[in-house]
């Protein structure tokens, strides 16, 4: 179901002879809430909350500078900046750790964040993966898990990327997401970075 609320209309039973028409027809609405950290898998992954004492087991993952090359915080691989990451990771309510299933070894991160239910969306987003899963079809799978789960709830999901992230750009545009403009994005704990924004609507 996509939309954050379901309707439904009845016959209230507080009804009375006294009030036979206050409450006949009223209409209810119930918040569908939205679960931010769901345990999404397929065959290949798993993604569990994030928790407190995973941050050296994902920064063993993180310290390749070469993951972070053509990001707008291309000095993430250090340990106190990544701690940043971490730490908003953890305050997001939506981050998971990303595993291979087969074998139960950290692969990177993502997370949901910024869900705006007025705007009927969602973004997904400071996701990472180690070096050996890149072009393997990680990134996809991934994002199918967590879209299909997005979906349930919202309408949209948006999508920041730095702009002179070209690796990401790309991966955005197989997955068929839209760019639809661009802006200076503030990432958790660091400066204002410009960014590409991509869109990926509900099917």
């Amino acid at each position: 179901m996509c939309g954050e609320t379901a309707r439904r209309t009845f016959t209230d039973p507080l009804a009375t002879q006294d009030w036979p028409a206050l409450h006949e027809g009223t209409l209810f609405i119930y918040a569908l809430v939205m679960n931010r950290q769901p345990i999404l898998q397929d065959d290949s992954v798993i993604l569990t909350p994030l928790r407190p004492d995973e941050f050296e087991e994902l920064l063993a993952v993180a310290s390749d500078p070469l993951i972070w090359a053509q990001h707008p915080n291309p000095d993430r691989w250090q340990r106190d900046i990544f701690r940043t990451y971490f730490d908003g990771a953890l305050a997001s309510g939506g981050a998971f750790m990303i595993r291979d299933k087969a074998h139960g070894s950290a692969i990177g991160s993502t997370r949901f964040y910024d869900h705006d239910p007025e705007a009927n969306e969602i973004k997904i987003g400071y996701t990472f993966f180690s070096r050996d899963q890149w072009g393997s079809g990680t990134n996809q799978r991934v994002k199918k898990l967590m879209l299909d789960h997005a979906f349930q709830y919202v309408k949209q999901v948006i999508f920041h990327v730095g702009s002179q992230n070209l690796r990401s750009r790309t991966a955005m545009q197989r997955l068929g997401a839209e760019l639809i403009r661009e802006e200076d994005v503030a990432y958790f704990g660091e400066p204002p970075k410009r960014n590409v924004v991509f869109k990926i609507t509900a099917p």
